[in-house]
């Protein structure tokens, strides 16, 4: 089956999944339509499990020392490798070939979608079971520690509420903005609402940076990606989709007013797209570029971009926003147990447990750079809220958190998406309604024609 046929095939199971199930959103610990192991008196000793993941560096030393201690302390003699398999794509494509054989890892990561298509098959266990066992779980007092978004996010309403995943840490994207050249132009703070940032983006694109290490001057550039076309929106009061409808709403007022506000940055010369990929990590750190908009997780890059060009003061804030309060773009990839033996399955779980302890969350926080998806380990960062204020403020948007949509599709969305986005901020400039109109008419009629032809 090539890869364009598995897709189709998804989205017509999915769909269906969806109109079948009558379970409700959003319900952590709800029960599964495909169905859950009892694992009461089930023995994980001796097991060894492989852990397929995509972390590097530091990432990845710090995940052999939880290694390395939980395969010391653990009272069953499990034993946890772990493996490094590339990027998600990269693991997906090494995984679909090696589902419920004996070959699969223990324990996988991935994103949500990544699951649900993995569950096509059934190779994956609902966790729901493991987590809210008495013998094996985690006390109500431990689920409540977690964020609420980020606890439900995993729980797949598409497959009866099963819960195919687990998360072990989440990035969010903010504004990262240069605190020397502001101060240079006149500012005290950064912007707080998109007529700040325009006045602040402009006025850099005429008043060049004293200590900047490179040639050129710009306010902002923007990445063309499906995520900041749903950041900008939601930063303007909007929604990329109405989960309770269950319909795109790229035609949103907002959305018309967010991508009529960024258009004109690009009109005003005060914006630019990104030529390449971090380009604009690049030029920020150089003291090219005022502002930009990424990844939470990028901190680490960024601080060392800066340290190899310009030298600036720099920091971290909310996206410029239109009401009473900021809206976070939230998202992460999470863990996941395929099928294979009960004992083995259980053995991947206790280390899941061991990995989203509270102490074990501070110390992969810190070395990570993502942000802890327990509220808790807020207790032990202090010293390193201190150490890093950008990663601070970070944190403490969390509470503005909101998602992108998972709807089936998503993926052939986000490129159209991209697609809209570059013809929108290009010359000569479309119209903004008209071309979203569009947008949400390809993006309504593509899922539209997905459920026709289930109901066939």
């Amino acid at each position: 089956m090539n890869k364009n046929m598995f897709r189709l095939v998804f989205l017509f199971v999915l769909i269906g999944a969806m109109l079948l199930s009558a379970c409700q959103p959003g319900q952590p610990g709800a029960g599964s339509a495909t169905g859950g192991r009892n694992y009461e008196n089930v023995d994980p000793k001796g097991q060894t499990v492989i852990f397929w993941h995509n972390h590097t560096k530091d990432r990845e030393e710090a995940l052999k020392k939880m290694f390395d201690e939980f395969n010391k302390t653990n009272k069953y003699g499990i034993t946890v490798k772990g493996e490094y398999q590339g990027s998600y794509s990269d693991i997906t494509k090494k995984l679909l070939p090696i589902f419920n054989t004996p070959d699969v890892p223990g324990l996988i990561v991935g994103y949500q979608n990544d699951f649900a298509t993995y569950q096509l098959d059934g190779a994956l266990i609902d966790m729901n079971p493991l987590v809210n066992s008495q013998k094996w779980g985690l006390p109500a007092e431990d689920q409540k520690d977690f964020f609420p978004g980020f606890w439900a996010q995993d729980v797949n309403p598409s497959f009866g509420n099963a819960r195919l995943g687990f998360p072990p840490n989440r990035s969010m994207e903010v504004l990262y903005y240069n605190i020397d050249w502001l101060a240079e132009m006149g500012y005290k703070e950064p912007p707080k609402t998109p007529e700040q940032f325009k006045e602040m983006a402009c006025k850099a694109a005429k008043t060049p940076f004293s200590k900047a290490k490179a040639q050129g001057s710009m306010g902002y550039q923007l990445s063309i990606d499906a995520s900041r076309f749903a950041s900008w929106t939601f930063a303007f009061g909007g929604e990329v989709f109405d989960a309770k409808n269950n319909q795109y709403t790229y035609n949103s007022d907002a959305a018309v007013k967010a991508w009529t506000y960024m258009q004109d940055l690009f009109k005003s010369g005060c914006a630019t797209v990104v030529s390449k990929a971090y380009a604009d990590q690049t030029d920020f750190g150089a003291g090219k570029l005022l502002f930009a908009v990424g990844s939470s997780s990028g901190l680490p890059f960024y601080a060392s971009a800066v340290k190899d060009g310009a030298g600036h003061k720099w920091s971290v804030g909310a996206i410029p926003f239109t009401g009473k309060e900021p809206a976070m773009n939230v998202y992460g990839g999470s863990v996941a147990i395929p099928k294979s033996t009960p004992e083995r399955e259980l053995a991947a779980w206790l280390f899941v447990k061991f990995y989203t302890s509270k102490e074990n969350q501070t110390t992969w926080a810190k070395v990570s750079q993502y942000f802890p998806v327990r509220a808790s380990v807020a207790e032990g960062l202090k010293d390193y809220f201190e150490k890093d204020p950008a990663y601070k403020t970070s944190f403490d948007l969390l509470k503005y958190s909101k998602f992108e949509p998972s709807a089936p599709g998503y993926g052939f969305v986000r490129d159209e998406v991209a697609k809209t986005m570059a013809k929108l901020v290009a010359e000569p400039y479309p119209d903004v309604k008209k071309e979203l109109e569009a947008l949400n008419k390809l993006a309504n009629d593509n899922l539209k024609e997905q459920m026709a032809k289930m109901k066939k």
